[in-house]
């Protein structure tokens, strides 16, 4: 029987008037003739455990020997700490521009010596804000590829996470010289034309074309209630190396010296 997983959050199917025992019971019913329905026709429907998708990326970031991870519009640092959790122990450089959000930030990394914080938004111009001068404490927009050298080492793997709706095109496009260097990428789409984000199809033709990944996984994240449909995922590609280039490459980085920013 085929498997099909998903790390949808449990969102009501259906409201009814009633206590909440009994909007459970209906929703236990709903769930029930759901999956038998799916199962007539080959499929089965789990929830993923807690920790499941965690420990699901940091397996492929592991099959993939990944080193380090860019996580772009980092938030609160939710996304290392998912990885922690699922056992990733490689760098990660998170970026987040929001004072408020990068003190958290800055809070929740402060005992990961692999883990660093950095208060920049990044874009495919200087200052991706039309040309406005950068503050004076050296936040604001920057390029990837002027950051690039100092946050990554020699040979190292580098897996780039966006969270940023509306932007994934221009940080790629800030890598500049340094797109052929990103080994993997991780970002969130819309199925829906015209709603906020990377539309579906435009993404992997993105990460297939030019950069030259392989979708690996499909993690759901947002959906209808009212008739099921996804309507936002996130998107897992890497690049499939040939496996003794990959232990080349590792062995290669452990003879250079660590970033600046490590």
């Amino acid at each position: 029987m085929s498997q099909f997983r998903t790390s949808v959050p449990a969102v009501p199917l259906v409201q009814v008037t009633g206590g909440r025992g009994q909007c459970a019971a209906l929703q236990q019913r709903i769930v029930r003739r759901a999956r038998g329905a799916l199962r007539r026709i080959g499929y089965d429907v789990r929830r993923l455990p807690d920790g499941q998708v965690g420990h699901e990326l940091a397996l492929l970031l592991e099959r993939f020997e990944i080193d380090t991870v860019l996580d772009v519009g980092a938030g609160r640092g939710a996304y290392a700490a998912l990885l922690r959790r699922g056992g990733f122990r490689g760098r990660i450089v998170s970026f987040e521009p929001r004072p408020a959000l990068c003190r958290e930030l800055r809070t929740a990394a402060a005992d990961d010596d692999t883990w660093t914080v950095l208060p920049y938004a990044l874009g495919n111009e200087p200052d991706d804000r039309s040309g406005a001068p950068r503050p004076a404490d050296g936040t604001g927009a920057r390029r990837l590829d002027e950051l690039w050298e100092e946050i990554t080492a020699p040979g190292e793997r580098v897996f780039l996470r966006l969270d940023v709706p509306g932007r994934e095109t221009r940080v790629i496009a800030g890598a500049g010289e340094f797109r052929d260097e990103i080994a993997g990428l991780q970002t969130g789409v819309s199925l829906p034309h015209g709603a906020d984000g990377l539309p579906f199809d435009e993404a992997l033709t993105l990460a297939r074309g030019e950069l030259g990944l392989t979708l690996m996984h499909v993690l759901p994240d947002v959906t209808d209630p009212a008739s099921g449909r996804l309507l936002r995922c996130d998107l897992v590609l890497v690049e499939e190396d040939d496996p003794a280039e990959v232990s080349a490459a590792g062995a290669m980085s452990a003879h250079h010296p660590q970033p600046a920013f490590a």
